[in-house]
């Protein structure tokens, strides 16, 4: 019973750190500054970027760490990987930050996180999607981290 809970509590930090890390990429997008000083004030006081509330939970911190430069350090070729993953009638350029900063964070993990399933990573991200956007978005997410599930893990 404690392993579940402890299973759960764990599950729980990476996704709060997932919804951090695709906002901290966002900011980044908008604000430009490098990623260490984000991951300082981040480990700092999570406030900066989730709620009071989200906050209740312990939120893995070196993961959201590792997506944040992770993405930043990498951005040229996850930005290539993402625009090969699109349907040709979409403009990778024309993406919205926010949705850009989530398909970032997923594809990053998709490359650089062997030891998660695949699955695990396209639904957290699509979670967070559908906590920003209503329309086909969430859709469109799956499609691109699906593709590139395919495509990196096979």
């Amino acid at each position: 019973m404690e392993q579940a809970k402890e299973k759960t509590s764990d599950n729980n930090m990476r996704r709060l750190a997932r919804l951090a890390a695709v906002q901290g990429l966002y900011q980044l997008a908008l604000m430009p500054e490098p990623a260490s000083e984000l991951i300082k004030r981040f480990r700092d006081d999570p406030t900066v970027l989730l709620q009071e509330e989200e906050t209740t939970i312990a939120v893995d911190v070196d993961m959201f760490g590792q997506i944040v430069a992770g993405v930043s350090d990498n951005l040229e070729s996850i930005d290539t990987m993402i625009k090969g993953a699109m349907s040709e009638r979409l403009s990778a350029d024309r993406l919205e930050p926010l949705l850009r900063a989530i398909l970032r964070a997923g594809a990053y993990e998709l490359l650089h996180r062997g030891d998660v399933a695949p699955g695990i990573i396209v639904n957290d991200y699509i979670d967070v999607t559908h906590g920003f956007f209503d329309a086909k978005e969430p859709g469109l997410v799956n499609a691109i981290l699906d593709r590139l599930a395919k495509t990196l893990r096979s």
